[in-house]
């Protein structure tokens, strides 16, 4: 079956190379069962609508899956009204992000079907399954019929084993280096380095209220081997000039066994690579963050959130009272030449745009890089919301202001500090042609 798997064109308010990878899992994914397919992201400021409009012309697909997510709703929905109108009779469905959030909206889209459960692969899959004839339900799919929507059963989570790893000479970094060019915008990547992403891992115990992985992924976690693992990065460096890794997992030092194990390979191989991570200030320990630092780590972010006192009934117990277990972590980053990288959520309910300004200003004061997005209530979604109101669920606009000027802020405020320019330069560009240098003084 010829297939194509794209992110449409769109103007992203954020970016993060991770976020996108999902085309490339599928399309690789589907490749190994034997469909041809091409992998497009087109959402990269690299594609004009006229080019995706070409290419469902000159490839005549048999199926086109479209990767959903909170920021590109709009563009789904272009996406969708131009392969009806240029490929009528192309199968036609969307899977990711926000259709797991909130499959509603999608049905009012010419779509075929819409991915709610389960892995992304695993959905796609059985929803090209509809095209052997037989229309009904399918597990984790809703499937369009004439009665109406069919509901989808639960989704299957893929083993580990069964996961098929992106093709990276198919990724357009050249548009993710444009894009992560100015640090200030505080995108995920590091400025004038080029990124091999890894995605290591799948779901999280944590379970923060303000995270979509838990629904996504489940609250049990799934992780790749080592040897997989530094397979794919020694093979990634060997096709494309890659100049460090952004290891890809919702909580990356959950398993901190593993991450020991991965750092003796890092540390012993005769090619050093740069890497940075993200997990939680509670799941880093002194030993921990030095095996990181000697094995070649130069950023780990971290889920600050806020230093307020007042939002025990937000966070996970994990997550509360930040500010002591922040000067500790630090401390041993400061000693092993990491870079600590604080996500604060700014408008988090039971704070203030003051309780947000003076967790960011200790987080800069003390040498570590801050990065404040706005709070998002993802359970406030609704089947009957329109494009316009699920466009608002992109972490740097309020979806509703009121509830914060009811409580005496200016919401303009809080905007402010999300994106407002703060001065901070970051040391993990130079920490990665550091460590890229040991491996030119320990090669024989």
């Amino acid at each position: 079956m010829k297939v194509l798997v794209a992110w449409p064109p769109h103007v992203p308010s954020y970016f993060n190379a991770g976020h996108h990878l999902p085309v490339f899992s599928i399309a690789a994914y589907l490749r190994a069962q034997g469909h041809d397919v091409r992998a497009l992201d087109a959402g990269a400021l690299n594609n004009t609508w006229r080019e995706f409009g070409q290419i469902l012309v000159d490839h005549h697909y048999d199926a086109v899956v479209l990767v959903n997510d909170f920021d590109v709703v709009e563009g789904i929905r272009r996406a969708a009204e131009y392969t009806r109108a240029l490929s009528p009779s192309t199968f036609l469905m969307t899977v990711g992000r926000l259709s797991y959030q909130n499959p509603g909206y999608f049905r009012t889209l010419p779509l075929d079907a819409i991915g709610v459960s389960g892995d992304y692969e695993s959905g796609v899959a059985q929803a090209l399954s509809l095209l052997d004839g037989d229309r009904g339900p399918r597990p984790g799919v809703e499937v369009r019929s004439e009665e109406g929507w069919l509901p989808a059963g639960p989704g299957e989570r893929l083993p580990v084993q069964e996961w098929v790893l992106p093709d990276v000479t198919e990724i357009p970094y050249a548009a993710y280096d444009n894009l992560y060019a100015d640090d200030s915008n505080k995108f995920c990547g590091l400025p004038g380095s080029r990124e091999l992403v890894v995605p290591v891992a799948r779901g999280c115990p944590v379970n923060c209220s303000f995270c979509d992985v838990p629904v996504m992924q489940g609250l049990a976690e799934r992780r790749m081997s080592v040897d997989r693992t530094v397979a794919y990065i020694e093979e990634s460096f060997r096709k494309l000039p890659f100049e460090y890794v952004s290891f890809y997992a919702p909580t990356f030092t959950l398993q901190k066994k593993w991450v020991h194990e991965l750092c003796d390979r890092l540390r012993t191989g005769s090619r050093r690579y740069p890497w940075k991570c993200a997990t939680t200030l509670n799941h880093l320990d002194e030993q921990l963050v030095r095996a990181m630092g000697e094995a070649g780590c130069v950023r780990v972010s971290v889920g600050v959130e806020t230093f307020a006192p007042t939002s025990g009934g937000v966070l996970p117990r994990i997550k509360q009272d930040a500010r002591a277990r922040f000067e500790q972590v630090l401390e041993w980053c400061r000693a092993a030449r990491i870079e600590l990288n604080c996500f604060v959520i700014v408008g988090l309910p039971g704070t203030s745009a003051d309780d947000a300004a003076a967790t960011i200003a200790h987080i800069a004061a003390a040498g570590a890089r801050p990065r404040p997005t706005l709070y998002t209530p993802y359970e406030q979604m609704t089947a009957t919301m329109t494009e316009r109101e699920l466009s608002g669920f992109n972490r740097q606009t309020f979806v509703d202001p009121e509830p914060v000027a009811a409580g005496g802020d200016d919401p303009v405020d809080h905007l402010h500090l999300v994106f407002g320019r703060d001065g901070y330069a970051t040391s993990s560009r130079s920490a990665v042609g550091r460590v890229a240098r040991q491996s030119v003084l320990t090669t024989p």
